[in-house]
């Protein structure tokens, strides 16, 4: 993994260099990107095919849950090793893990094979966002909001369409082969446009205890939730028994945090109120926006009666939005002091969009139902860079690379919980099979639609704990020359 070091400090790079490595990135960005956004129109017609409804949230939490706890081991390894080399092996481990997935053949290997594709995704997105820390100052990096907001933009427009027309007229498997050729040109990017980035490389250990414990900890609390209510009443042995374990998982690996000469969750960041607040924020919010994308398709499928291939492109509005936030609050941090305020505004937005819903989840047309997710999507676009910009501001630059981590850490297990949760109260609905003709989410028992009201609850309360988390946040002012001392 050797590299010849460069330690030429970020802002000597030109324009142009900057630019030309801000392409790559965001090519090696795009696989992962895509990756949330085409899963959501296909998973009714993946447990369909596979004849397993019960474990479907797996699909997503078995992929989140392992990227959550390879983030901050990708941030450590890129500090030891280098950021292009790790970036490379994180778009190579996805590639290899899509075609686990392609050829998958039932709901539990499906749930592995998107484990094993998480560890490399859990690098792709916390790389690029540690590489744009290292050649772009605080102050400078908003105005690079740009080039995210077209690659997120460009996954949004063409991810829920094209997962629903694959899985409508084709094969679920597509949208997991679909990424090899994206990969490879990632590959070939990355390796050309990073041979000039900077190097800032520190020793570090790694905490695969840690990570392990984490891993076993989440696994357990989303079995207990996926469990209780649904296969298992509450007060059952076998949920009281994961209960005593995630419990117990929980124990070990805050002991672990403490005690851990060097800890996988480094709480020495925890302790910084900027990483802490922003963290929360985005937790919450990422919580509520991936539980979304993942079950209003199944919303858009079995209370309007939309097909695969037409609720993709219903979910279009709620995922193309958050674009639209992203380059306002770009723009506007570097311009004024107060720079959270816009995404604080949005997330309250957010949160009021979805009430209508919960009031009436099947009396409001679908037109309307578009506007209000479009307002919801426009609402979080925001919380995400200004978050990591913050947080990335308010550390030393040494540490770049770990508390971008820590971020991304914090938004994979906030998405890994709202999924659980949202899973848990659409599960809970009674849903029993898959509809053989149209994949639509057959219910008995229990009335769908009333169902998904709880969920449009629950998510406008996330929302607005995440606008009281911003509001906590300090505001410090952008640095124009980095992140700190080495």
């Amino acid at each position: 993994m050797a590299e010849d070091i460069r330690k030429a400090p970020a802002e000597k790079l030109s324009k142009r260099e900057i630019g030309s490595i801000m392409a790559g990135l965001m090519v090696a960005m795009f696989p992962g990107a895509l990756d949330t956004t085409i899963i959501g129109p296909a998973m009714p017609t993946i447990g369909r095919e596979l004849g397993d409804v019960e474990h479907l949230p797996w699909v997503v939490t078995s992929y989140l849950l392992v990227s959550t706890a390879a983030t901050p081991l990708y941030g450590k390894l890129s500090d030891i090793h280098g950021r292009r080399i790790m970036l490379l092996w994180a778009i190579g481990l996805f590639a290899l893990g899509s075609i686990f997935c392609a050829v998958a053949p039932t709901m539990i290997t499906l749930a592995l094979a998107r484990a094993l594709q998480a560890v490399g995704g859990g690098g792709l997105m916390s790389l690029a966002m540690t590489i744009v820390g290292d050649i772009v100052p605080p102050l400078e990096r908003p105005k690079y909001q740009i080039y995210t907001s077209i690659m997120w933009t460009t996954s949004s427009l063409l991810g829920p369409a094209l997962g629903g027309y694959l899985a409508d007229k084709w094969h679920w498997s597509l949208i997991f082969w679909i990424n090899l050729p994206i990969c490879l040109v990632a590959w070939v990017m990355t390796d050309s446009k990073l041979k000039r980035l900077p190097r800032h490389e520190r020793p570090h250990k790694l905490d695969f205890a840690g990570a392990g414990l984490l891993v076993l900890a989440s696994v357990l609390v989303q079995l207990m939730l996926s469990w209780g209510g649904t296969r298992y009443p509450w007060g059952s042995p076998h949920v009281l028994g994961v209960m005593v374990g995630a419990a117990v998982a929980t124990a070990l690996l805050t002991w672990r945090l403490r005690t851990a000469a060097e800890p996988l969750i480094p709480l020495r960041l925890l302790s910084n109120q900027v990483v802490l607040t922003g963290g929360a924020s985005v937790g919450l919010c990422m919580g509520v926006f991936v539980g979304l994308s993942i079950y209003v398709p199944i919303y858009f499928e079995t209370v309007m009666g939309l097909t695969a291939t037409e609720s993709g492109l219903a979910l279009l509005p709620l995922m193309t939005g958050s674009s639209i936030g992203a380059v306002a609050c770009g723009k506007i941090m570097v311009r004024v002091r107060r720079y959270k305020i816009l995404p604080m505004v949005g997330l309250i937005m957010g949160g009021l969009s979805l009430l209508p819903l919960f009031v009436w989840p099947e009396g409001i047309s679908l037109l309307t139902i578009e506007a209000l997710f479009t307002l919801v999507s426009i609402g979080v676009g925001g919380v995400f860079p200004v978050t990591t910009i913050s947080a990335q501001n308010a550390v030393p630059k040494h540490d770049l690379g770990t508390t971008t981590a820590m971020i991304t850490f914090l938004r994979n297990i906030g998405a890994a919980i709202g999924v659980a949760v949202f899973g848990t109260l659409v599960i809970g609905a009674g849903v029993t099979e898959i509809g053989a003709a149209t994949g639509a989410a057959v219910v008995t028992g229990a009335d769908y639609a009333a169902q998904f009201r709880w969920i449009f609850l629950a998510g406008a309360i996330g929302f607005l704990l995440s606008a009281a988390a911003l509001a906590a946040m300090e505001e410090r002012p952008l640095k124009a020359q980095g992140s700190g001392k080495m």
